[in-house]
């Protein structure tokens, strides 16, 4: 079973979620909270596997939640709620460790496939939002940007830099690996050493990259 946490501070939105997550046979809700600093309390107490976190709550915002997860709970995979009036929290909340995020009015189909996703180790970008995230992306300094990644992904060897490709496609292990022939197992290798060489501390963050050296879809 995946123990999930639901943060957001509306009832009535957390309701809803739990409503379509406990629907799945595999996923379980194991906490809720009404603000940051409960989330990252009740995570470390009920061990959860994926954590939703709203980016707008009080006493402590998703965003500081998701570092305060990172620091004290690395293993729970973060997923971010949002609205499409905030790429720039978006982005800023992948780059610090988040493993991906969604919009609060997805289908619940795309819910309890973007938690699955992220208990699996992969990222979840959802393609609704995506666009406005990069469009936050192309109003910023993108040849600085490109040109530390570009540089960061010379590192790499072919092969690494064909893997790191299909992660910024957002492409899960078992995808990658058939996409280039390669076993699962032997894809999940790749991903540890190229995570390691580029000093992201997830996949997620590795796929931003990979977008900003200008590899993947």
């Amino acid at each position: 079973m995946i123990r999930v946490l639901i943060a957001d501070d509306e009832p009535l939105i957390r309701a809803g979620i739990r409503m379509i997550l406990t629907s799945a046979d595999d996923i379980e809700v194991v906490a809720e909270a009404v603000n940051g600093r409960e989330a990252v309390e009740l995570a470390q107490r009920h061990r959860v596997d994926v954590a939703l976190l709203d980016i707008q709550m009080p006493v402590l915002d998703g965003l500081t939640a998701l570092g305060e997860l990172g620091r004290h709970t690395p293993g729970v995979r973060v997923l971010i709620l949002t609205t499409f009036g905030e790429p720039d929290n978006v982005l800023r909340a992948l780059r610090q460790g988040g493993a991906g995020f969604l919009l609060k009015d997805s289908a619940p189909g795309e819910l309890i496939g973007a938690v699955r996703a992220a208990a699996a180790g992969a990222a979840y970008l959802s393609p609704a939002a995506t666009r406005h995230v990069a469009d936050s992306l192309a109003a910023g300094p993108v040849a600085t940007r490109g040109e530390e990644a570009r540089r960061r992904v010379a590192e790499l060897s072919e092969r690494e830099r064909e893997v790191l490709a299909l992660l910024g496609e957002g492409l899960s292990n078992a995808d990658a690996g058939r996409r280039i022939h390669m076993s699962e197992a032997t894809v999940k290798t790749y991903v540890s050493r190229i995570l390691a060489k580029l000093g992201c501390e997830n996949r997620v963050q590795a796929a931003l990259l990979a977008r900003d050296a200008g590899l993947g879809a």
